[in-house]
């Protein structure tokens, strides 16, 4: 008696060939069903899923929380280690003038998610707006939305009308339920802001807990690995892997906080927890670009490194840039941003041109040949820069804005008074130039940010054309967008 093992062979109609072996040898019925559109990836075909490319690219989004714009060895920190992030600077197209839309969490993720600024989603701030005590503040707070209102047209839905599938990895910020905001899938976001811990058991309702013990960023890890090792190859992505580090609480495994206790510290970075915290980031998102490349997604995978914000200033310094998260100096809304396509966007290109984290939205709508006529987007598509870095015109007169009528408490020597972090502004930036209007005072703040990236020298009086130019595109600027303003 003979067993039959079936096999599809690739032709253009699969046709069935039928062979036997012998009954001394006990193995199980075979099916290989295989098309001749699909090609194998470089792994072979044991435990890898046969690749047919999608026409646009996948996309992956690595958004770091509170990660700070000098947090990594390849911006000159001596004391945090970040390998696998500085491999992919040097081979990135990397923005040394990139902004995060807003200074702190939940709005910065909103502007990301919908290529808009604040005044049109009303995320100003993580609520409550009139943080910090009632007989410090002078003003009244506008309005603030806690979550992004479901009117919101979000970048995964518009992905998903172009063919992509969504899948969402971490902290999300913006809702109860990214499946309800245009993910596919969602492991362990909601509307948190912070993970109770970083070590299992989680208390996540959308992520089971591991083994005790399980660290939280191994885990994410994990889950992005699985999803590129299954996701479906013959339509494109988009994985928005975005780990809750290195957002507080300061949690990290044992051993590497030995590492760093017995680390030579400098004056900006000396928290060996923190600096734990990065390093395992780092790891993590090592191994989840090893996953792109095994799986050979690489040479149709757009990557895509950055942060929400600044670096908390109690806990990593940013210096040259002043202040840090929930500041609008330099230090609270500078973020680092690699771009990377394997075979395109390659070869380790510096691009001085501001840019924003709301440009991100249109550049992926563009990639993927979405149709977005109908939206209205505040951010730019960062294409020309990435087609030719030189040709600049197109953003060299294009202010960035920035509209926070709220209150952030938590001041310190580099705020503008011990008391905020800050107090309800408004902010230009245009060309080398930067204005803070600010409006418990009516002040201005005007600084050259080529010359003096620190902020330390206020030049509005030396500079009354400059700054009457920019303070009149910033009121033209709150009026078309209907800013809502903090009242007295």
């Amino acid at each position: 008696m003979r067993k039959n093992i079936y096999l599809y062979t690739i032709l253009p109609f699969a046709s069935c060939l039928v062979t036997t072996v012998p009954d001394q040898i006990e193995k199980p019925n075979i099916l290989f069903i295989l098309t001749d559109n699909f090609k194998w990836n470089q792994a072979g075909c044991f435990g890898n899923k046969p690749i047919q490319t999608p026409k646009s690219p996948n996309i992956v989004l690595i958004n770091i929380d509170d990660l700070g714009w000098t947090d990594m060895a390849f911006n000159g920190s001596r004391y945090y280690e970040t390998p696998h992030i500085d491999q992919l600077y040097a081979k990135a197209f990397r923005f040394s003038n990139a902004y995060a839309a807003a200074a702190n969490s939940a709005p910065s993720r909103a502007c990301l998610m919908t290529g808009q600024y604040t005044p049109r989603h009303g995320v100003y701030t993580v609520h409550p707006p009139d943080r910090g005590r009632a007989e410090d503040r002078k003003l009244t707070v506008a309005p603030n939305n806690e979550m992004l209102p479901d009117t919101a047209y979000t970048l995964p839905m518009a992905l998903k009308s172009a063919g992509y599938q969504t899948c969402h990895i971490g902290k999300w910020h913006l809702g109860k339920d990214p499946l309800q905001q245009g993910m596919d899938r969602n492991i362990g976001g909601n509307e948190a802001g912070q993970p109770r811990s970083y070590f299992s058991p989680y208390r996540n309702p959308n992520l089971s807990d591991g083994i005790e013990g399980e660290y939280l960023m191994d885990r994410l890890a994990r889950e992005a690995i699985n999803y590129l090792d299954t996701v479906d190859r013959s339509r494109p992505f988009f994985l928005y892997y975005a780990t809750y580090a290195v957002h507080t609480p300061l949690q990290a495994k044992p051993e590497l906080i030995k590492k760093y206790q017995n680390k030579k510290k400098t004056d900006a970075h000396n928290n060996p927890v923190y600096a734990a915290m990065i390093e395992n980031m780092d790891t993590c998102i090592g191994q989840v670009l090893e996953a792109i490349e095994n799986n050979g997604l690489a040479e149709n995978t757009l990557i895509v490194f950055t942060s929400d914000n600044g670096g908390v200033y109690n806990i990593s310094r940013q210096w040259p840039l002043r202040a840090g998260k929930g500041s609008f100096y330099e230090g609270g809304i500078r973020i680092p941003l690699l771009l990377y396509k394997k075979g395109k966007y390659e070869g380790g290109q510096t691009i001085h041109t501001p840019v924003s984290q709301i440009d991100l939205f249109p550049t992926f709508m563009k990639m993927a040949e979405a149709d977005g006529k109908k939206l209205y987007l505040d951010g730019q598509s960062l294409l020309p820069l990435l087609e030719d870095p030189e040709k600049t015109s197109c953003f060299t007169d294009r202010p960035l804005y920035w509209h926070f009528p709220a209150y952030l408490e938590g001041g310190h020597q580099e705020s503008r008074d011990s008391i905020f972090r800050t107090r309800p502004v408004s902010v230009i930036r245009k060309g080398e130039w930067k204005l803070i209007e600010n409006y418990e005072d009516s002040t201005l703040e005007l600084y050259n940010l080529k010359e003096d990236i620190s902020e330390k020298n206020n030049v509005v009086e030396k500079y009354p054309t400059i700054k009457n130019q920019l303070y009149d595109l910033l009121t033209i600027w709150k009026k078309e967008t209907r800013a809502l303003l903090p009242i007295q």
